[in-house]
């Protein structure tokens, strides 16, 4: 089915049992807490498997002037050392596409995959690689975005939104408008820093490979393995039932899988990686910092004659992947005279890619703070301020929403967290030595349909098992296809089998970008549709009229076991694919996010005192998963305010803080009281669940919300992310 026409009244709005939306318990709980869901580096494939470990470029930029392995070849339990010199060619092209590893001996970034050591064992194999003897020739490299702005150029993407947009005259509206904002917001970079590191378990059965890895979207991945190893696609099966978090870092194939692959396919034994967590850092991809500058004009009624946001990010010189941070301003607020302006900076550190709600994460964090200092400027209050700037149809490309509450959000918001009692003037609050201050934000993300297939098939003993080789990277996946499954057929959810991660499976879009239960999903609501269909055609009864319900069809007075109905067993597929929809309508799902701070009045220490988040994505699939995701963007949020910041030498292109002892999340000291709240809302042109995407919604906006709040309490209007203690210091008001 492809969404080209507003979705009816279906199966899911007759609510026969009411099992999607419900907030059940995760299905795949009992797996997780009893160490029964198996990991990418748990997997068993037999005796007789060898471990492999990653060698390091030790330099920025340059070529490996000479390579010495004796020592490591000679080393106990060493079976192969893999280097530029003994590895096969491999195809190419940029991160999206290939992943090619020890292809010469130039060396592009710091941590480069320069030689990989297999052994018996993990441990042997670790030990023999810091044997490896590499000796570099230099080369001066391009390392700081700041430094290399004048070689930024417009990139050239492929997958993704134009680089720049314009609508009216900005240039003439800004310059002659009565209020005028010019200010530059800058984010750092930022590493993905999930639970799970990236692992594979390689296995060759004659030309055919088996990779066991921890991937987001298996079918892509499938993809770029067959290019990389110049091998056909359909001789790779990637597995990948359960994920440790992925948060972007997994979109992609990595070193990890190409390089198991090789060395298994050159011992003819099956070889398992894993990157410790300091070589995740380098080896894999990050967030790229940011310098972005917004220039708002408006009326003095607070309504906004023009709309600036330039964005400067940086990659390697080989990609176009840049940080869409304007995306949201293109959209987000009216106003006749718009420009919203990517550069990209190639710069010689490890490749810069997805993370956490990429764009508006950072974007928001810059706009919303920018829409703040124009409330302030207008003497405005910044909810009114959004109000009044809500737009009748998208800005830019001028077509309708498919819906969007912005406004009920904040409204609900503002009245569940008390905005009224906050003091718009800066450091009038306080609670002892605590200045208080209260913040707000508006949260938008895309909503995007990808391509997916699913098979659902009905067995005699009445269990209904699903396959597609969608996958859960602890997002509640497992739970939410359960429960469509359930509602559709009407069977109760313990009668549901969902089986994921498997390429062998119908294609399915993978986990990321806020798609996957909305296109994973819809394609099981259309594997499900055609299963009733024949199942009513079965039972003679009109399929348009039948309700399943208890194990049973019924039709008025008739009814029938499903068990009677299918012999065998009865199976049917269902597909769902975007259409015209998707640029007829201008879909995002959207939200409002309150934080108060707390801020030290003598050292600047920032507290989180309590948040709230208030959303609208339309049918809410499960209520604790959805509000699970939320929260946990939300505390996202927190940390990018706050906290996270890869330290990068200028120098060498090396970061200093690569590990999770010095680059800082959030813990539980760091997090009170954060709530979450979903609005009821359905989006029909969205796709056949009327739902919306959740995943990344949670992060938008909520760093700007706490940044906002810190302002309120003391004054601090602090640009540069994160807002850490010795930025806030030179802003605290002077003590009597």
């Amino acid at each position: 089915m492809e969404m080209n026409s507003p979705v009816g009244l279906n199966a899911l709005d007759g609510d026969p049992q009411g099992v999607v939306g419900k907030p059940l318990a995760r299905v795949d709980g009992r797996l997780k807490v009893t160490g029964g869901a198996r990991y990418a580096f748990e997997m068993q494939q037999g005796p007789g498997v060898a471990y492999g470990f990653v060698v390091e470029a030790s330099i920025g930029k340059g070529k490996i002037r000479s390579i010495d392995t004796s020592a490591a070849e000679q080393a106990g339990g060493v079976l192969l050392v893999l280097t530029h010199l003994n590895a096969p060619q491999q195809g190419s092209g940029n991160h999206r596409e290939a992943h090619p590893v020890l292809t010469g001996p130039e060396v592009a970034q710091y941590g480069q995959p320069v030689a990989f050591v297999v052994a018996e064992s993990f441990e042997q194999a670790r030990a023999a690689a810091y044997l490896v003897r590499v000796g570099y020739d230099r080369a001066p490299g391009n390392y700081a975005l700041r430094d290399n702005l004048a070689q930024a150029r417009a990139p050239r993407p492929t997958d993704a939104p134009a680089a720049d947009s314009a609508v009216g005259n900005f240039a003439n509206a800004f310059g002659s408008a009565p209020v005028r904002l010019d200010v530059t917001y800058a984010t750092p970079l930022q590493s993905h820093a999930m639970m799970e590191p990236h692992a594979t378990l390689a296995a060759w059965d004659g030309d055919k490979l088996t990779l066991h890895t921890a991937n987001q979207m298996l079918n892509q991945g499938q993809q770029v393995v067959a290019r990389t190893l110049k091998i056909p696609v359909e001789n790779v099966r990637l597995i990948s039932p359960f994920i440790g978090g992925g948060f972007g870092a997994k979109l992609w194939v990595n070193a990890d899988a190409i390089l198991a692959a090789i060395a298994s396919r050159q011992l003819r034994r099956p070889v398992k990686t894993a990157l410790t967590r300091q070589q995740i850092f380098h080896v894999t991809t990050h967030r790229s910092d940011t310098i972005q500058r917004l220039r708002l004009g408006a009326d003095r009624q607070g309504r906004l004659l023009a709309i600036g946001h330039d964005v400067f990010s940086g990659n390697l010189p080989t990609e176009q992947t840049y940080e869409g941070a304007a995306l949201q301003t293109r959209t987000l607020y009216a106003g006749a005279n718009r420009l919203t302006r990517h550069r990209l900076a190639p710069l010689d550190i490890p490749v810069a890619s997805s993370m956490r709600a990429p764009g508006e994460a950072v974007g928001l964090m810059a706009l919303e703070c920018a829409m703040d200092e124009l409330a302030e400027k207008l003497d405005l209050d910044p909810i009114e301020l959004r109000i009044r700037n809500e737009p009748s149809e998208d800005p830019e490309k001028h077509i309708p929403y498919s819906s969007r509450h912005l406004i009920p959000c904040l409204q609900e918001g503002a009245h569940r967290f008390g905005w009224d009692r906050r003091n718009a003037r800066p450091g009038q609050a306080r609670d002892g030595r605590w200045l208080v201050g209260i913040g707000v934000a508006a949260a938008t993300r895309g909503n995007p349909l990808r391509p997916s297939k699913a098979n659902v098939r009905l067995t005699p003993d009445g269990v209904a098992t699903v396959r597609m080789a969608m996958t859960d990277i602890g997002t509640g996946t497992y739970t939410i296809l359960a429960q469509i499954t359930a509602e559709m057929l009407g069977l109760p959810i313990e009668q549901v089998r969902v089986e994921l991660g498997d390429t062998s499976f119908p294609e399915a879009a993978g986990s990321g970008g806020s798609w996957g239960a909305g296109s994973s999903g819809s394609a099981l609501f259309e594997a499900c549709e055609a299963l009733r269909e024949k199942l009513a055609q079965i039972a003679g009864m009109d399929p348009a009229t039948a309700r399943f319900a208890d194990g049973s069809i019924a039709t008025g007075e008739q009814s029938r076991l499903l068990t009677d109905l299918v012999g065998a067993g009865i199976d049917a597929d269902g597909e769902i694919a975007p259409g015209r929809n998707n640029k007829d309508y201008s879909q995002q799902s959207y939200g409002a996010q309150f934080a108060e701070v707390g801020v030290d009045q003598d050292t600047g220490e920032v507290r989180l005192r309590r948040m709230l988040g208030v959303f609208t994505a339309g049918r809410i699939l499960n209520e604790k998963t959805a509000r699970s995701q939320a929260i946990g963007g939300m505390i996202f949020g927190v940390g990018a305010a706050l906290q996270e910041a890869m330290a990068l030498d200028p120098r060498f292109g090396f970061y200093v803080n690569h590990d999770l002892a010095e680059y800082h999340v959030p813990v539980h000291a760091d997090i009170p009281a954060v709530d979450a709240v979903f609005l009821p809302e359905l989006d029909n042109f969205s796709n056949p669940l009327k739902s919306k995407g959740i995943g990344e919604l949670g992060i938008c906006g909520a760093g700007a919300a706490l940044a906002n709040a810190i302002h309120n309490a003391c004054g601090a209007r602090i640009r540069d992310y994160p807002i850490t203690l010795d930025k806030v210091l030179s802003s605290l008001p002077v003590q009597a």
